[in-house]
């Protein structure tokens, strides 16, 4: 029975290792795709590269909808950010989801907020609008205030009441550097409508300084351990990854905190879906099977220069709420759009882009929690060959940390948004620690939202807003 137990083992390990190695050439290859990009940029005069579009009569005007349930904390930061925008014409709309705090009340005064009539186009269903405000000194700033019903029910809202043809998705705790609008519509532009969305980079936002007209004024480290880490996570996904799926347009995902889109191609698609969690990765998605079935020749791009800034969990029960939540919201657009796999006809997307996130996103915390076990087993109970053991941990090692620690230097060398070198000192530190506490506690956690996205319970959690954005001193 032992010898049988032992061979099981060692076919799972083997197995195991085998996924893993796979998983890391994948990586690689994404890096090797995303390089010459990376390459790129770095050489780029980015301020020379929009200042035309500020005066081109061919910018499109943009209507930015910032869905917001119980964002008392940072939703007067947000809103002063995104009236800074250096851009030419664009409109402002808060759609308050709700909100059982003082989320109106934070920009019903201070904007000047006056009360005007419902006028809301009836693209799609949505929860009952109950009132709808316009700021009397910033006429682009509009508020509707509606019955709860989900960020994907707001957002769907706030198209109904837009006026522009192109969209931008921000969330009600970020804020946008002044010129990442303009940035991320420069593709839309220069490519005639060839491109039809586009997505920018987030960064976390805790431990940065932000003066009163909603600006960043100092970009700094968090204190805490878990803020940290989700930074050099951030980095991994968005310079190495979605950076590597866009130079091929396979791109699955542009980030619910910030995002631009055409509007008549989401109207056509249905707009975003209420009924998963994952509404920002589903309508990608969906956006994709639409393009690839009506045969169109569409992109949709990830723009790495343009960054929005927005709160990260700093408490491990809302952190853990929120990576339940991404891994549920990630099984249901998979399971709703399961016909894409391995379909010839939706291409890379289907033969590729999709069964990576199935294989490697969705399932490789329950590869890495089986590892954990067979490495337990062989140390403690030589059950498992020590040379096996071994091999297991360095390729963990190796898919993790290394792959962080890469990233760190990847953003350092390429954008030096964090202007202390003590910092990057800092993250490349933690990324070497990330195998061994940070990763095993989030597969973990991405297990739970894989059972939780079978069982179809309901664990959304509340996060808890500290307000990151510390008031610059005399503000």
């Amino acid at each position: 029975m032992s010898e049988l137990w032992s061979t099981i083992l060692e076919v799972a390990s083997w197995t195991i290792i085998i996924y893993m190695l796979s998983a890391n050439l994948i990586y690689l290859g994404m890096f090797l795709m995303a390089s010459p990009k990376i390459k790129r940029e770095k050489k780029l005069n980015r301020l020379e590269q929009i200042e035309e579009m500020m005066v081109n009569k061919d910018t499109y005007p943009v209507s930015v909808l910032v869905p917001a349930y119980n964002e008392e904390a940072g939703v007067a930061s947000t809103v002063h950010s995104l009236l800074s925008l250096h851009y030419p014409q664009f409109e402002i709309i808060v759609v308050n989801d709700g909100s059982t705090d003082g989320t109106s009340e934070k920009l019903l005064e201070p904007f000047q907020m006056e009360p005007i009539e419902l006028a809301t186009r009836s693209y799609f269903k949505t929860g009952k609008l109950v009132k709808a405000y316009q700021s009397k000194i910033h006429p682009n700033l509009f508020l509707l205030e509606k019955e709860n019903g989900g960020k994907a029910d707001a957002l769907n809202a706030g198209i109904n009441f837009s006026h522009y043809p192109y969209f931008a998705a921000i969330d009600g705790d970020s804020v946008l550097e002044k010129d990442a609008l303009l940035k991320t519509i420069k593709p839309i532009i220069d490519s005639g409508g060839k491109v039809t969305a586009t997505g920018g980079t987030v960064r976390i936002a805790n431990g940065c300084k932000i003066g009163s007209d909603g600006v960043i004024k100092q970009v700094k480290l968090p204190k805490r351990p878990l803020e940290i880490m989700q930074i050099i996570e951030y980095f991994r996904s968005f310079l190495i990854g979605r950076l590597g799926f866009s130079r091929i347009n396979i791109l699955l995902i542009i980030s619910g905190a910030f995002g631009v889109f055409e509007k008549s191609r989401v109207i056509k698609v249905g707009g975003y879906n209420p009924a998963t969690v994952g509404e920002d990765m589903e309508l990608i998605v969906r956006i994709h099977r639409s393009i690839k079935e009506e045969k169109f020749d569409q992109r949709i791009e990830y723009i790495q220069d343009p960054v929005c800034w927005t709160e990260a969990p700093s408490t491990i029960q809302s952190l853990r709420a929120q990576r339940i939540r991404w891994q549920r919201g990630l099984a249901e657009t998979i399971w709703m759009h399961r016909k894409m796999l391995f379909h010839p006809k939706y291409k890379g997307i289907g033969m590729f882009s999709m069964p990576y996130f199935l294989f490697i996103e969705l399932l490789s915390a329950v590869f890495e929690i089986l590892g954990y076990a067979v490495i337990i087993s062989g140390f403690l109970f030589s059950l498992v060959d020590t040379e096996i053991v071994v091999v297991m941990l360095l390729v963990m090692i190796l898919y993790g940390s290394l792959l962080s620690s890469l990233a760190v230097l990847l953003e350092e060398w390429t954008y030096h948004k964090y202007p202390e070198s003590k910092s990057i000192v800092v993250l490349f530190c933690y990324a070497l620690t990330e195998t061994f506490w940070y990763r095993i506690v989030m597969n973990f956690w991405r297990v739970q939202g894989l059972v939780v996205a079978v069982t179809k319970k309901s664990v959304w959690g509340n996060m808890e807003r500290q307000g990151v954005f510390s008031k610059e001193e005399g503000t």
